[in-house]
């Protein structure tokens, strides 16, 4: 009997606003404060889950990529909170500076990820976690080493990205653990087909099976720390060739709930004042991301309703629109990397 190809969704290209949304709700954490302290504060309200050995998955970069997440903050939440923990990672499915273990240990030290240990889960090779209720897998291909964690941290440094539109904590898992010859080539291409040969729902489909996976493996000890800061519409993976960055930073946001943390981002997109979100919105619609989000909710990921609380002001519950309503979208469109005339290397 011929197997019958699964089809993809549609409408990965319309947002559909809060309000429209039906279902229940989860908590999402936000604070404004973009700094060491406001990701430990922020860390503190999710970390309850976090027990025995803890990997923490987070996009190293390209060498010398200039929008990752700041050292500094990390190495201050690793040495403060979790002074035991390793960070995961997988080397790449395309040839740059981290598609073997050699070159991408080479490219962690010159990006300075040098003060805690680093672990490329499938330089050792591969194992598989099931994909329960997917269309198009029913395992994922991820690094050797992953299932030796008892818990996994996802500090994800959330911008855009060239084939999904936008990388949260979705992106960073359902391709960052996948191994980068099996999993990432299953995510990407089809048998004999081009490397890059899936695109648009049918992509961000097979990204969030992967990730289910792995959120599958680590239930009840798995937790989602989103940074709003250097979002160009370009991944960290494109490194120095990175397209500028024009959208205003916006804070840091942590769940427990993958899908809520990641549409809430999309939200705080969306409500930016003077439409300041419009080029990284742009570049999540014409790639059709938004099945991101609403094929999370089908695999029965998360809910893409919540409560946003504010923890800079006694908890307040606030809307997406309170959250940046003082955000400025001032920007200096002709500076690379220039943002109110600070260099966004730092």
């Amino acid at each position: 009997m011929t197997k019958i190809r699964p089809v993809p969704g549609k409408d990965g290209d319309k947002y559909i606003p809060f309000e429209k949304r039906t279902g229940d709700s989860s908590i999402v954490y936000f604070t404004r404060d973009l700094s060491a302290e406001g990701l430990k504060k922020i860390y503190d309200r999710v970390s309850s889950v976090i027990t025995g050995r803890t990997g923490i998955k987070l996009h190293t970069g390209e060498a010398e990529g200039p929008n990752i997440l700041p050292r500094p903050w990390v190495k201050e939440l690793i040495s403060s909170r979790l002074p035991d923990a390793a960070i995961v990672e997988t080397n790449t499915y395309y040839e740059g500076s981290r598609y073997t273990t050699e070159e991408h240990r080479k490219t962690l030290e010159i990006n300075g990820w040098t003060f805690c240990p680093v672990d490329i889960t499938d330089s050792e090779g591969v194992t598989t976690f099931p994909v329960t209720g997917g269309k198009w897998f029913t395992e994922m291909h991820v690094g050797k080493s992953l299932p030796d964690y008892d818990s996994l941290l996802v500090l994800t440094h959330f911008k855009g990205h060239t084939m999904g539109g936008f990388g949260g904590s979705n992106k960073n898992i359902g391709i960052g653990c996948a191994d980068g010859r099996i999993g990432k080539r299953d995510i990407h291409s089809r048998p004999g087909g081009e490397m890059w040969g899936i695109a648009e729902e049918e992509l961000m489909e097979r990204i969030s099976e992967s990730t289910k996976a792995t959120i599958d493996h680590f239930a009840g000890h798995i937790c989602y720390i989103n940074t709003m800061r250097n979002m160009s519409v370009s991944c960290d993976c494109e490194g120095v060739e990175a397209e500028p960055v024009v959208t205003p930073d916006v804070g840091i946001l942590a769940s427990l709930d993958i899908l809520a943390v990641d549409n809430a981002c999309v939200d705080l997109l969306y409500s930016l004042p003077e439409n300041a979100g419009r080029t990284l919105i742009d570049r999540v619609q014409t790639r059709h991301g938004f099945r991101q989000l609403s094929y999370m909710k089908e695999l029965g990921m998360g809910n893409d309703r919540y409560t946003l609380i504010d923890i800079d002001h006694e908890d307040a519950e606030i809307t997406a629109a309170e959250a940046v309503k003082d955000v400025k979208p001032e920007w200096i469109p002709d500076q690379y990397n220039t943002f109110w005339g600070r260099n966004r290397h730092e």
